[in-house]
């Protein structure tokens, strides 16, 4: 994969670029998920899954004993953000009576693709020592390549934590790694071609247990839609419970908006 080809990858991938006012955005995320923080609502915060600052995740509690265990992996393509801006979107999940770890990982160019899905898995690992019953994951864009590597054969997880995986949404999820080589953005992620295709869920083979869903806003990047139906249609060739569902006309940050409430449709999904 030596020559570039001529499709803008950049631009394909460019969300912020595409969105007017997107520029605000995080610090928005940032005010709403400090706000919650400072609610009233229990959240066990920077738990240790590992020897690095940034192997941390807090940890919210539903007002009664948890049905169970929700995983959530941030996005930001691997290279930003951490748990922080995200914990507000915990509510719909935490209100319908899940305790929900909201999980950071260590950045690149610090670590490397493979290195982070690992990690994932540690923090998974650990957050089940702490809850117990069935586990549900979710993760938005790079946070869901995060979680469908879970359930990939090659998953990092142990078979006794893997059979408590029920469920896997992958909101706005990047399956397919390849295309990034041709991107600026690679200068810190750095994948060479055999790290993509095995950090590539969709050149995986899926495990047994796994039941995923690829969630996608219908106003995203072309390359989004296309990355959650790629994953839909090479996993159903394998045999695996996998369907793709194209959410309204939101784009890639207002498809976050479902997991606020109980009621939303994402926060069913997950919960289904």
């Amino acid at each position: 994969m030596t020559d570039r080809p001529k499709r803008d990858w950049d631009d394909a991938y460019a969300n912020m670029a595409h969105i007017p006012g997107s520029e605000a955005l995080p610090a928005q995320w940032a005010a709403e998920a400090s706000a919650y923080q400072a609610s009233g609502v229990r959240i066990d915060e920077d738990i240790a899954y590992g020897d690095h600052p940034r192997e941390r995740f807090d940890l919210v509690h539903p007002d009664g004993d948890p049905k169970g265990l929700v995983v959530f992996v941030h996005g930001g393509y691997w290279v930003r953000l951490d748990k922080s801006y995200w914990t507000h979107f915990a509510e719909g999940l935490r209100a319908s009576g899940w305790a929900v770890a909201m999980v950071q990982y260590t950045l690149a160019p610090e670590a490397r693709i493979g290195q982070i899905t690992r990690q994932i898995g540690a923090a998974i690992a650990k957050a089940a020592e702490l809850i117990d019953g069935p586990i549900r994951l979710a993760g938005h864009s790079a946070g869901g390549h995060l979680v469908s590597r879970m359930v990939c054969a090659d998953s990092p997880l142990s078979e006794a934590v893997m059979a408590r995986v029920v469920r896997t949404v992958s909101i706005s999820g990047l399956h397919d790694l390849r295309p990034l080589m041709w991107t600026e953005m690679n200068a810190d992620l750095r994948l060479d071609e055999a790290e993509a295709v095995a950090e590539s869920a969709v050149l995986q083979r899926p495990h047994p247990n796994a039941n995923i869903t690829a969630w996608v806003g219908g106003g995203e990047r072309p390359e989004f839609i296309r990355q959650s139906q790629l994953l839909a249609l090479m996993w159903e060739g394998l045999g695996a419970t996998v369907d793709c569902v194209v959410d309204g006309s939101h784009d890639h940050f207002t498809v976050l908006d479902g997991l606020r409430d109980a009621q939303g449709a994402l926060t069913q999904a997950i919960l289904a």
